[in-house]
């Protein structure tokens, strides 16, 4: 056995540059492995085979955070106002709101912890390994760098290893490279600013071996390997506060203010016109009750949780409530190629023959299609292509059935399209390879990069057929065709060359020799994983909507061109490569990050800088990914989406969503569950301003202008019933809001800037005008009634203004087309609330136990009608000023 040297630094050496005899030297290892007592010592030196999970914060240091939040406080001081108030059970709902979203917050940033953890899953748990020159299985934990291990079919590799030998290998990087196809392997080095998809003498932690066998010796573990890197660079992440949470915190910043500004104010007023100190206090804390919106967290949350449940509906799993709102105000997304816009499925797309080209119809692996030349459909299969469509049938080792109306793959998926291509040109598997028996094989060799099977021909002798990339088979055969490769291959097609030779009869092996020269070329085959149908309109969807779309891929530059253009990413072919993003400057990379849509050849850290240098322009940033290598650029996104079938855990753990289909569509179809949302929220919200701030008015007037007599103030509403006008107001009304339909407009309107308040201009206005007729109306009843006595005349106040807000709710069902071109019935939720609240107030009116407990008093029915009557006046003020906005051409979202 060689002798083995020291173990060498911990380093990040371009170990795919080096030939073999360098890394065994540099890594102090030979073929025979190391002794076990070398491998003990290095183990010591350098540490188990883990990824670090790093400081876990403690479960209730995560719950108290979520409590330090100015909103927070403003509800659980309107709680505790109410308790003090004496109305207990209100404030024990606020309380329970504060709970419930702490509960929230704390489960959100729980589930984002785990993140890193679940990279662990990538590790196999044993590994075959070669120490004193004896294999032998040993935990992946124990592995150390200078360590031999063998490498078999279904292996997940245990850490980054430099190749000495490789027999086929073939290894499946789709979760670090993001590449649909296993990359082929062999020892050969490779230059060593060659990016990580195309450094074929590595194989690297976390991926699998798909094929094939090999001997590599270990040249990083733990946190110096590839994966380990990933959870730097995830841990680095950071996930933005979402729009929505940004927009509730200034409003409760304004609300925590206005109260303590106002209630104070308010106080000194009272005192000041003559008010005993109890009445004085009692009036200040009503104001405060008044003007807090008691309603809006449930409305959130309420909210929320039905976007969440229709977004599943559509397949869409959210993981975090406040998601489905961010979803609403995107304005970039940053989308994965394979399996997300396309299909995940090789497919032959064009033939090539030295006699002419044909192009071929049909996805996936089905044998359903039809063959084309020059645009016209070919019904008889052209002569010239039998001899490519047994090639490809037969030199192959793939299987496709149909299994429960669904036509499935077992084995290498693009040989699985040259199945399905040959099948569409009448050869059926099964029957053709009985015809064609199999004598021998040659299987796919880094020293020999073609497949080559023997075969009995039906019409007499044996033939050998040769399938492999062109610049493997074309330097065999007597013919050429590399213009033909090169125009192939820039439109981002993989191609494959398929070449026979004919032997006599008394052949019944295979000579690696025979496929040295002498070969006939019968063709190329132009293979693509071709988009989704729906990936291409939604694509569009998405440009109307005003939102970005960027591809961003591990896959070849040409790929992601062709794929780019088809989808509609790609008008003047700019492609932004991983090598060009690390060259860049901030400056550099954000001009290019708003002018290029598609990047490719990218790594996780490139992904990363991309995502970071959007929302550095103020873009809230959606991504998509399925791999570890999307891992960190998922959680640092304003919104990551996951892939439910081809993700692996560590990209769901750091996403927010996950796609049960894998779909763009599916993307595009949670962006207007999301702007619906919104609307919904913004309409709660345009709905609960006023009605809080007409509560305000009703207070604070009086105070202002009505006389004290006898030494009481009179109020047109008393103090308690405020807290009956919040409590079914807020629960009631607000909430069927939240049960709206989507405007009809959502998906061509831009999206909303990231610090756009809820409420603008336009709709502040509106607010005022709706709380002056809650007041307005209320105080007006309460003097047209005053001759009938106090209790009296505030009963009718404070049905007056319930009334009023009943109206006004059918207002709100849209902030920018009127009550009367909407359909009126698709919401029935509204009605049903507006039938709850009226039935209420019949009961504060006339049910002798709520008279007891709110002061009130039973009213005539003219009474009733002279409330409807006022009530009604709401609906055209708000449609005027609808119309007003609408000839301005200021909507009344803005």
């Amino acid at each position: 056995m060689s002798p083995v040297g020291d173990p060498p630094p911990v380093t990040r050496e371009a170990w795919h540059a080096l030939p073999v005899h360098e890394v065994l030297a540099a890594t102090g290892s030979a073929p025979a492995g190391l002794p076990a007592g070398e491998a003990e010592r290095r183990l010591a030196a350098d540490g188990p085979n883990v990824l670090s999970q790093g400081k876990r914060v403690g479960a209730l240091e995560l719950l108290w955070r979520q409590f330090l939040n100015p909103l927070f406080y403003v509800l659980i001081g309107s709680g505790v106002l109410a308790v003090v108030m004496g109305k207990v059970v209100d404030g024990m709902v606020v309380l329970g709101v504060v709970v419930l979203n702490a509960i929230i917050g704390f489960v959100q940033e729980y589930r984002a912890g785990r993140a890193i953890e679940s990279l662990s899953a990538l590790v196999p748990e044993n590994v075959a390994v070669m120490r004193d020159g004896v294999a032998g299985m040993i935990p992946s934990a124990a592995i150390v760098r200078g360590d031999v291990v063998m490498l078999q079919p279904g292996d997940r590799v245990a850490a980054d290893m430099r190749l000495l030998d490789a027999r086929s290998l073939r290894v499946s990087e789709a979760s670090l490279t993001g590449e649909s196809v296993p990359a082929e392997k062999n020892v050969a080095p490779v230059p060593a600013e060659s990016p990580l998809g195309d450094r074929i003498s590595m194989v690297y932690g976390g991926t699998l071996v798909a094929a094939g066998t090999a001997n590599a010796v270990v040249v990083a573990t733990g946190e110096q390997t590839e994966l380990g890197r990933i959870s730097d660079l995830l841990g680095e992440a950071h996930e933005p506060e979402t729009p929505l949470n940004r927009a509730l915190a200034r409003v409760g910043r304004a609300v925590t203010w206005a109260v303590i500004v106002v209630a104070a104010a308010i106080f000194g007023i009272a005192m000041l016109r003559g008010y005993p100190a109890g009445d004085a206090v009692l009036v200040a804390i009503s104001l405060a009750v008044a003007a807090i919106p008691e309603g809006l967290p449930t409305v959130v949350t309420i909210a929320l949780a039905i976007g969440v449940r229709r977004m599943a509906q559509r397949r869409a799993i959210m993981r975090s409530l406040p998601a489905v709102e961010t979803l609403g105000s995107t304005t970039v997304i940053c989308t994965d190629k394979t399996g997300t816009l396309t299909r995940n499925e090789m497919t032959v797309q064009s033939l090539w023959t030295p006699t002419g080209s044909y192009g071929v119809s049909g996805s996936g692996y089905a044998p359903h299609g039809e063959i084309t030349r020059d645009g016209e459909r070919v019904d008889a299969v052209p002569p010239e292509l039998e001899p490519l469509a047994l090639a490809g049938l037969l030199c192959n080792d793939a299987e496709v059935r149909e299994e429960e109306g669904e036509w499935r793959l077992t084995g290498d998926p693009t040989e699985g399209a040259l199945v399905a291509c040959s099948w569409k040109l009448g050869f059926e598997p099964a029957a053709t390879r009985a015809r064609y028996p199999r004598l021998d094989v040659i299987p796919f060799d880094s020293d020999r990069p073609v497949m080559a099977t023997l075969h009995d021909a039906p019409e007499g002798g044996r033939v050998i057929y040769v399938k492999g990339a062109p610049e493997a088979v074309l330097p065999r055969c007597a013919e050429a065709a590399t213009a033909e490769v090169e125009t192939r291959a820039a439109q981002g097609a993989r191609m494959l060359a398929l070449a026979e030779r004919r032997v006599d009869a008394s052949r019944d092996s295979l000579d690696p020799a025979d496929l040295d020269a002498g070969l006939t070329l019968l063709g190329l085959t132009a293979l693509m994983d071709p988009p989704r149908d729906e990936a291409i309109s939604a694509v569009a969807a998405c440009h109307r909507a005003g939102i970005a779309v960027k591809m961003i891929t591990g896959d070849h530059a040409a790929t992601a061109r062709a794929i780019g253009e088809q989808v509609g990413l790609c008008t003047d072919g700019a492609v932004l490569t991983g090598a060009e993003i690390a060259e860049m400057d901030p400056a550099g990379l954000a001009e290019s990050v708003r002018r290029v849509n598609v990047f490719a050849r990218v790594a996780p850290e490139h992904k990363l800088r991309l995502v970071r240098a959007l929302q550095d322009s103020g873009e809230v940033t959606a991504m998509t990914g399925d791999g570890v290598n999307d891992a960190p650029a998922l959680r640092q996104a304003d919104i990551g989406i996951s892939m439910g079938i081809a993700g692996t855990a560590a990209a769901r753990e750091a996403s927010d969503i996950v796609l049960a289909d894998d779909n763009f569509a599916t993307v595009v179809a949670a962006v207007e569950e999301g702007r619906r949302v919104f609307d919904n929220l913004r309409k709660a919200l345009a709905f609960l301003v006023p009605t809080n701030g007409g509560q305000v008015l009703l207070v604070l007037l009086p105070v202002l202008f009505f006389p004290v007599v006898a030494g009481r103030p009179l109020l047109p509403v008393a103090p308690v019933q405020i807290l009956w006008i919040n409590l079914i107001v807020a629960v009631g009304l607000a909430l069927p809001l939240a049960l709206e339909e989507g405007e009809p407009d959502s998906m061509r309107r831009p999206p909303r800037a990231r610090d756009e308040p809820l409420l603008g201009r336009a709709l502040m206005i509106r607010s005022a005008l709706a709380a002056a007729v809650v007041a307005l109306g209320g105080i007006g009843m309460f003097l047209l009634e005053s001759g009938e006595g106090v209790r009296q005349a505030q009963t009718a106040a404070v049905t007056t203004a319930i009334l009023i807000q009943c109206f006004y709710l059918l207002e709100c069902r849209s902030l920018t087309r009127s009550l009367f071109v909407m359909r009126p019935f698709s919401n029935p939720w509204i009605y049903a609330g507006i039938g709850g609240v009226v039935l209420a107030q019949a009961a504060f009116v006339h049910l002798p136990l709520f008279n007891r407990l709110f002061a009130s008093a039973p009213l005539p029915l003219g009474v009733w009608m002279r409330s409807i009557v006022v009530a009604l006046m709401v609906i055209p003020v708000v449609e005027a000023h609808k119309l007003l906005g609408s000839h301005r051409g200021t909507e009344g979202r803005r």
